[in-house]
């Protein structure tokens, strides 16, 4: 609670009621708030008063503007009702440690109850925040993830969940800054498509009139048309589908991406180094303006800050291949990184480089989509990159193929139907810039940043292959 003053209603007055109300404001206060809890000792009691991440203590005690039954009113007002509440705010000899406000209280005059939550919630939040080892260790409650899930209109008020909501409008926010400080246009491709995006079996298929089509896998194909199109450097920010049926930690079946698509002008490292540099700037608007988020979520999951190096770290494939190979794991040149595998990496990149976030470069292309580059000096490798973050993949890019006799070729030898994607290798029949770009996954970066383990947490209302509301 910025300030007890803040109140819904106060705030949609117009300017010049709130500045006649000033001075009367600094000792009496109204307040729009949700009851968090109560304590009830008799010819008193204590409410703690939350709006959204910030809680204040109020105290109702008999007195000239309570009596008995007003004491009694507001020790039995259910949990999580929405109260609006008149009083005056005082200094505390002792700091309250169990509010975010701990030097003031607020003394009730006046409590209205403007929407009564029913008596019995099926999780409380004291509960939802309490971090899972301390529950562990002393048999404390705590709240099981799909319990959470089926209820998440309630576990989202918890102080945890606002701040991971709050920081993840941050990316969006810095993402956007910083692409159109850099020249970038903002752009909205469709989501209804005529053919499997990446050239692979996992869409989601839709009855379309009297065809069939498909929620688009990533809006790829769209951004190089708009590169084609002359518009040289374009990001989005939108929902991509992806229905592979994996229930792992951090996989989703719907989830926002923020992709990024630029034409270069000698080397697609341009591309890479603009994206890495986006990613930079994040992490660096996430520490300057997201601490107080960022100290709530590690009161529940506690984590090292985010390392991360200017420049950005770039690593080869085949170097990454040595480093897990000294290791002592065993693979092939064109193999391509498991789970296990990514995450070991990342600790033995932490440990030789002290970094969280890194880059890899130079793929093997048996291992990428159809419309990869290969790489000229190579024939087995690609221009291609994954960037990475604790260990975990969160963006994949590449240079596109840009020559429409090439891309039939490669699209070919994927086995794609080439009818299918005619629109999309006619658009480089006019002239193509060469050009590259990536797609990040907005859920993965909120998590890994955080701490956090798993992507659910970090997913508004999560799709997954065994989930599909609320």
């Amino acid at each position: 609670m910025p300030s007890a003053s803040a109140s819904r209603r106060s705030q949609e007055k117009p300017r010049e009621i709130m500045d006649a109300a000033e001075d009367y404001a600094k000792e009496r206060y109204g307040v729009s708030s949700m009851i968090q809890s109560q304590e009830k000792p008799g010819k008193q009691c204590f409410l703690v008063l939350r709006q959204q991440q910030f809680n204040v203590q109020a105290l109702v005690a008999v007195g000239d503007h309570a009596s008995k039954q007003m004491v009694k009113f507001a020790a039995n007002i259910n949990k999580e009702s929405i109260v609006d509440i008149e009083g005056v705010v005082r200094k505390v000899n002792q700091k309250i440690g169990s509010c975010t406000q701990q030097d003031v209280e607020l003394h009730v005059q006046k409590i209205y109850v403007i929407s009564l939550a029913e008596p019995r919630l099926p999780l409380q939040l004291d509960d939802a925040v309490r971090p899972e080892v301390e529950g562990e260790e002393e048999g404390r409650a705590t709240v099981n993830q799909d319990t959470r899930l089926d209820n998440r209109v309630i576990d989202l008020r918890t102080s945890t969940s606002q701040a991971v909501f709050r920081l993840q409008s941050g990316i969006c926010q810095l993402f956007r800054e910083t692409l159109i400080n850099k020249g970038f246009v903002e752009i909205q491709t469709p989501k209804i498509i005529s053919a499997a995006s990446e050239g692979g079996a996992n869409v989601f298929t839709v009855s379309y009139f009297k065809n069939n089509a498909y929620l688009a896998q990533s809006p790829q194909l769209y951004k190089q048309m708009c590169i084609c199109a002359d518009f040289e450097k374009v990001f989005c920010i939108g929902p991509v589908f992806r229905a592979e049926d994996s229930n792992t930690h951090r996989h989703l079946t719907e989830f926002v991406g923020l992709d990024i698509e630029m034409a270069f002008n000698y080397h697609y490292h341009e591309v890479v180094e603009e994206i890495a540099d986006t990613l930079v700037q994040i992490f660096k608007g996430l520490q300057e303006r997201f601490q107080t988020e960022i100290h709530t979520v590690n009161k529940q999951f506690p984590c090292e800050p985010f390392k991360f190096l200017e420049p950005t770290l770039r690593l080869e494939y085949c170097e990454a291949l040595a480093m897990l190979r000294e290791a002592g794991i065993e693979m092939g040149d064109e193999e391509d990184l498991s789970t296990p595998n990514e995450k070991l990496l990342g600790r033995l990149v932490k440990e030789k480089y002290d970094t969280d976030f890194y880059i890899l470069d130079k793929y093997p292309l048996a291992v990428r989509p159809f419309y990869t580059m290969p790489d000229p000096r190579n024939p087995k490798q690609s221009n291609s990159y994954d960037m990475f973050m604790r260990g975990e993949e969160i963006l994949s890019g590449a240079q596109r193929i840009h020559d429409p006799q090439l891309l039939t070729e490669r699209a070919l030898h994927h086995g794609i139907d080439l009818e299918k994607i005619k629109a999309y290798i006619d658009s480089f029949r006019f002239g193509a810039p060469p050009h590259a770009g990536g797609g990040i996954g907005l859920e993965r970066v909120t998590m890994l940043f955080l701490g956090l383990h798993n992507v659910r947490q970090t997913s508004m209302f999560p799709r997954d292959p065994k989930r599909l509301t609320p």
